[in-house]
């Protein structure tokens, strides 16, 4: 289960940013994730939720979720379209020749704090 380990990451990389800004209290945190990013939604907010209880800074904060959906573009004839519906080959003319454009990030969104 490598969510647990993006957890943790999202956390020490929060409690970087929240002695730089001298933050007391972590209430919310939004992470944009990829559809195609290889993480469970579902398992990252239970190793969230156990994980935040063992802060200080951020023992009751909320993870909001937003999907950034798979995008991929085709090199032949210049059409982006939704990698999950088509995977790797191109929809509109068939072609290989194509590259992920976005949908396998995860970013740090926004934290909400005081």
């Amino acid at each position: 289960m490598h969510e647990l380990g993006i957890v943790f990451h999202i956390i020490k990389t929060i409690e970087r940013i929240g002695d730089e800004n001298k933050l007391i209290k972590v209430s919310e945190v939004t992470l944009e994730l990829g559809e195609v990013s290889g993480v469970i939604p579902n398992e990252l907010c239970d190793c969230w939720n156990w994980a935040v209880k063992k802060t200080e800074r951020m023992k009751n904060a909320k993870l909001l979720i937003e999907k950034i959906p798979a995008l991929t573009f085709c090199e032949s004839c210049k059409e982006t379209y939704a990698t999950v519906q088509y995977g790797r080959i191109c929809p509109f003319c068939r072609s290989e020749m194509t590259y992920l454009v976005q949908g396998s990030e995860i970013n740090l969104k926004e934290i909400k704090a005081c």
